[in-house]
């Protein structure tokens, strides 16, 4: 399934993003906005879009880092995952995290504005540097009054630092994190835990938790991936997405 160009619009200007829509489109559709981890708007992130698009979502994936050079984390170097954690981090660092989080809402503006989707029905799913950033957007939307409708986040890298914002976060929500994670210790995922259910009384509110995976288990790079995670955390993200925001599919 192939993307097409979508500019959204900003205050600086508009930032590219791609859209895929669902085939056979007849009628509007529900949305979901993909916000990318600290390597960029990379293959990976696009395959899982596609993936999306397949089960009857629009979803637009915004290029966050656009503005910046370079855009893209280099895949030259494949196996020294080292340096390419390095220079992923050094991107997030040259973006400012309120530029960010604009441009993340933003891109779900433009998403219910598009003629091909239904605009009361646009969630957000983010990866790593994303998954924390759609926490925070959630947040953002739900000040101004306009949330999304459902939120899935994947180890959100951001959260220990945005725990004073997860009670403005109300909407159903699924969180994923590996039990092995060494950017998120556990002792902090389980604080992550406490704010984003409010101990429990979120029924509304998902985690899960998956043994042995590390950080980024849903990335296919091998010093990264972690199959039987990768595979169970997408089958419930699949089957939360049914229930939370269901497409005729």
């Amino acid at each position: 399934m192939s993307a097409t160009t979508l500019p959204i619009p900003t205050d600086p200007g508009d930032l590219p993003g791609l859209l895929w829509l669902p085939e056979d489109l007849e009628e509007p559709v529900p949305g979901l906005v993909v916000l990318q981890e600290i390597f960029g708007l990379s293959e990976y992130i696009q395959r899982r879009c596609a993936d999306l698009a397949a089960l009857g979502y629009a979803v637009l994936a915004p290029q966050l880092f656009a503005r910046l050079d370079p855009p893209l984390v280099g895949m030259d170097d494949w196996d020294d995952v080292e340096s390419w954690l390095t220079e992923g981090m050094a991107l997030t660092e040259q973006l400012p995290w309120e530029r960010a989080e604009a441009d993340a809402l933003a891109a779900l503006n433009a998403l219910r504005a598009h003629g091909a989707v239904d605009s009361e029905q646009v969630g957000l799913v983010g990866f790593c540097y994303g998954g924390g950033l759609a926490v925070a957007a959630t947040a953002s939307a739900a000040a101004e009054e306009r949330p999304p409708s459902v939120l899935v986040s994947y180890y959100g890298s951001a959260l220990p630092a945005l725990l004073d914002r997860a009670a403005q976060v109300e909407v159903p929500s699924l969180h994923h994190f590996g039990t092995a994670d060494a950017f998120i210790p556990l002792e902090q995922v389980t604080e992550i835990r406490s704010a984003v259910t409010a101990d429990g009384a979120r029924e509304q509110v998902r985690f899960r938790l998956h043994e042995g995976a590390g950080h980024a288990f849903d990335n296919p790079h091998p010093g990264l991936h972690h199959h039987e995670a990768a595979e169970a955390a997408w089958q419930q993200t699949v089957g939360f997405l049914a229930e939370t925001l269901p497409t005729r599919r």
